[in-house]
């Protein structure tokens, strides 16, 4: 079997907001233990190109955030790690020299979704000046700034507008912002710091309508998701382990990917058929499908 993307690991399903654009978590709270992310991670590394710090949740809140990088940096595999950026200034030192990181993504929009009356530069500031440093000391470093909150009815969420005037100047270039409506739009600002657009987006849950028993979703084939319980799921989008394929560490996660329920999964992508009934009421499964895209509405900041 070839190696995944990504691996999502979630190291707690707690977060220090409530984003409009993330439904709770029904499942108990729950922060993974060191001890249990280190049996996992030896398990997980020969088999991925990169771990995601979460699933749901914000991984900087976990208590033991340092220890996590440590047992990373010994296992050596890479981290995309992504963040609403509002615990940068208690990790900075960490995030912009420790190895493992491969790449760090701000979910800027988090911000104004959760303190709309409230100034957002000093947050943003932050957030841009670690980008330069972070730069400096390590090139190879990728940063992106998520903006995930484009509407399927409209080409261009003016909300965006004086975030990207504040980065188009902190950085002094130009930024022409083409966003194609549906589709992921990304954009070099700056070495290797991003814009990245999307957006918005239905969970799949058991109370959405039915849409297909057709379809391809990349699930078991570029990535899968392990709660902080460590249950095995086939989705970063499954939040509440409907597509429980099995527990680490009480099996391996071969074990767990060769299991009846994974490979009838994987065999029904793979014949265009969606087995699990969570999968027949995902809205995101048409974003694979081939689909004339809007035009798009252009805006140049500088």
């Amino acid at each position: 079997m070839n190696k995944f993307k990504r691996v999502y690991i979630e190291i707690s399903n707690i977060c220090n907001l409530q984003c409009s654009f993330c439904p709770v978590v029904d499942r108990d709270k729950r922060i993974m233990p060191s001890e249990l992310f280190d049996k996992i991670v030896r398990d997980v590394a020969p088999q991925t190109e990169q771990i995601c710090l979460h699933l749901m949740g914000e991984p900087l809140a976990h208590p033991e955030f340092e220890k996590i990088i440590a047992i990373c940096e010994e296992v050596g595999v890479k981290i995309n790690l992504t963040t609403n950026g509002l615990l940068l200034n208690r990790y900075k030192k960490l995030l912009a020299n420790s190895p493992a990181f491969h790449q760090i993504n701000f979910s800027i929009h988090a911000f104004k979704d959760n303190f709309k009356d409230k100034d957002i530069n000093p947050y943003l500031l932050d957030i841009l000046n670690f980008s330069k440093e972070s730069q400096e000391s390590r090139p190879e470093l990728y940063i992106n700034y998520r903006l995930w909150n484009i509407f399927e009815t409209t080409t261009q969420n003016d909300s965006n507008s004086d975030i990207l005037k504040s980065i188009a100047e902190f950085f002094e270039t130009e930024i022409k912002a083409d966003i194609d409506v549906g589709s992921i739009k990304s954009k070099r600002i700056y070495k290797r710091v991003y814009l990245h657009f999307d957006s918005r987006f239905e969970w799949p849950s058991p109370l959405m309508p039915k849409q297909s028993n057709q379809g391809f979703c990349h699930g078991l084939s570029s990535h899968i998701g392990i709660h902080a319980d460590g249950t095995v799921v086939a989705c970063c989008l499954d939040k509440e382990a409907r597509l429980d394929l099995g527990r680490l560490p009480e099996k391996s996660l071969g074990e767990v990917l060769n299991g009846q329920r994974a490979r009838a999964m994987r065999e029904g992508f793979q014949a265009q058929k969606l087995v699990e009934d969570l999968c027949q009421r995902c809205t995101y499964i048409k974003r694979f499908q081939v689909v004339k895209k809007p035009r798009a509405q252009s805006l140049t900041f500088s």
